[in-house]
């Protein structure tokens, strides 16, 4: 299930794909079913393959991700299944999504956010698939926020606040690693804003390294698989694996 938040009410829905405002977002064709929760070490998912039970799943999903769309919509006051025009679209990644979601969702004025991929050049890439490497997609959280409440400039200095910026283990091992430090930017606005905001971090003197984020265009952001939203908030005992530097 998924927690959808607005200002003066919470809807609670399937967490399934859904489309987005600004980058062009697509969704996986075929979703998979799978028994239990996904094993960070291993990264390894138990599928059931085929048969009459995964059709009748498989089918189910689809059904409620239609529902969810427009469910979703609604919750942020759009029926077209578009955010208002005055809420702007930020694409983030820093390391684990499911912590990142954690600690962003919880900023006053971020209305939504989503888990996903983004930054690589496989399309429908899986969870799998990007735990390799190969696809060049970071793990991401796209936030979707209401400026009014909340700058742009104020939700990277958060950003930059609850992860590590120049640690090559978990953020950048190589160009394309999917945990690496990045901001997908939407428009030249943000652009600007991101290199002002990443030059402050970089001459604050918290960290002992230098800040290593990419600050690259926004791409096609494919939600991840269903398990994967809200994750912390659904998993007791779960990790937020946060660093956080006022």
């Amino acid at each position: 299930m998924r927690d959808f938040h607005t200002r003066n009410k919470q809807i609670r829905i399937p967490a399934v794909s859904h489309p987005r405002h600004g980058a062009r977002i697509i969704l996986n064709s075929q979703p998979e079913i799978s028994i239990g929760a996904p094993s960070r070490a291993s990264g390894i998912r138990q599928p059931v393959k085929s048969g009459l039970p995964f059709r009748s799943m498989r089918n189910l999903v689809r059904m409620s991700s239609a529902a969810a769309v427009l469910i979703a919509a609604l919750a942020i006051g759009s029926p077209n299944g578009k955010p208002p025009a005055h809420y702007e679209t930020a694409t983030l990644a820093g390391g684990c999504f499911w912590g990142l979601q954690e600690s962003l969702r919880q900023i006053p004025g971020v209305i939504q956010t989503t888990v996903g991929y983004t930054g690589g050049t496989t399309p429908n890439p899986t969870y799998e698939l990007v735990g390799t490497g190969q696809t060049g997609h970071a793990e991401a959280v796209q936030v979707i926020f209401d400026p009014a409440e909340l700058s742009y400039e104020n939700l990277l200095k958060r950003f930059f606040s609850v992860h590590d910026p120049t640690s090559p283990r978990d953020q950048i091992s190589d160009a394309k690693a999917p945990y690496r430090s990045a901001i997908f930017y939407h428009g030249e606005a943000q652009r600007r804003i991101a290199e002002r905001v990443k030059e402050k971090v970089s001459q604050s003197g918290k960290w002992n390294h230098p800040v290593v984020t990419e600050i690259t265009p926004a791409t096609e952001f494919y939600p991840a698989e269903a398990y994967h939203q809200n994750y912390l908030q659904r998993i007791s005992g779960g990790h937020a694996c946060r660093v956080v530097r006022d």
